[in-house]
């Protein structure tokens, strides 16, 4: 697809939907002696989330993961979290309806096949750069860098840039 096709596409986003687990982390779990699960994230991310928030774009990390950890994240970063999601795409049509807002209007940024089917039904659909081939080929736009790498960043600088500047 060309790139201003993508950029106005882009430009039209009021909603962003994260996945967590190989978008905000590499994906990868340290499990401690006790069993505790620990990730890595990418603290840079944080700002990019602040910006888009500051132009009215709305944020949301949709996750089938039960653990605390995303809890965690989502608090500091401030942003609405949603965990142990089990139809994800259920979950996302019925923010959209709260928000009144339409599908074109949402990008939902994904990994793993878990995520195909909002994938497939959203204006924007986002993978990150390592993820899965299948996610590869329903994605619109397919960042540079790696899930917790800086992918969240990026994704955020492009929306914001498009957005403020008229230029990614």
């Amino acid at each position: 697809m060309k790139m201003s096709r993508i950029y106005n596409i882009a430009k039209k986003i009021k909603f962003v939907v994260f996945d967590f687990d190989g978008v905000f982390t590499d994906n990868c779990v340290f499990i401690d002696e006790n069993g505790q699960e620990l990730v890595r994230c990418y603290r840079s991310d944080g700002i990019g989330l602040s910006r888009l928030k500051e132009i009215g774009v709305d944020l949301l990390i949709l996750s089938s993961e039960p653990n605390d950890i995303l809890k965690h994240r989502a608090r500091k970063l401030k942003i609405k979290y949603i965990n142990n999601c089990r139809d994800k795409f259920k979950k996302l049509s019925a923010e959209i309806r709260k928000r009144g807002i339409l599908l074109n209007q949402v990008a939902f940024v994904g990994n793993d096949i878990n995520d195909s089917e909002c994938l497939k039904k959203v204006g924007f659909p986002i993978a990150v750069a390592d993820s899965h081939r299948d996610i590869i080929k329903l994605a619109r736009y397919r960042t540079k860098l790696k899930g917790g790498r800086g992918a969240v960043r990026e994704i955020c600088d492009f929306i914001y840039n498009l957005k403020t500047r008229g230029s990614a």
